[in-house]
């Protein structure tokens, strides 16, 4: 199991750098459009995103053009947790301590109220048909997500992110829908 979760990173590591970064964004754009027009988004009043990477489905626009519409929250790394603040507007991100992914100052309070997220946006190496979904690793997102059990849980991925079978484990939590470029 470890092994193919190894060889398959690697690989769609690898497909992720053949794709230029103009691209990735215009990939991205027609992705986040379709999340936009999920009635579950429409109806949607408390929503967690994520602050891309460079190699993840690109959120930076999406983020800025809802946040003063919603309550939009992004994770911080704590220790091997994600602790979840609200997305106040560019001024509000520092580098984060781990892995410099922009983050709500420590200073913004942490939102603790987890019943009130109604849908999550969740990124991954790896997605199927079926709603598995394969991170980094290191099951941030896993522990994260069996605290939101209200939440509609979103997968985003480029097509070629999309493939048969993830492979599984215990912990893994699936997701309601996947959506992609297609």
């Amino acid at each position: 199991m470890l092994n193919n979760k190894t060889e398959l990173r690697k690989k769609i590591r690898e497909l992720k750098r053949a794709v230029s970064a103009e691209e990735k964004l215009r990939r991205s754009e027609a992705v986040m459009r379709r999340v936009e027009a999920l009635p579950e988004f429409e109806k949607a009043r408390v929503v967690l995103l994520y602050w891309s990477m460079a190699d993840e489905v690109q959120t930076h626009d999406f983020v800025n053009r809802w946040y003063d519409k919603k309550v939009l929250l992004l994770p911080c790394v704590e220790g091997d947790d994600l602790l979840l603040r609200q997305y106040t507007g560019p001024e509000c991100l520092v580098a984060g301590e781990q892995f410099g992914i922009g983050e709500p100052a420590a200073t913004l309070p942490v939102f603790t109220e987890l019943e009130r997220v109604e849908m999550i946006v969740v990124p991954g190496v790896a997605f199927d048909r079926t709603g598995n979904r394969m991170g980094r690793g290191r099951g941030f997102y896993d522990r994260l997500l069996k605290s939101t059990p209200n939440a509609v849980k979103v997968g985003v991925a480029y097509d070629f992110q999309m493939i048969e079978s993830v492979p599984v484990e215990p912990h893994d939590v699936k997701m309601n829908l996947v959506v992609s470029e297609q």
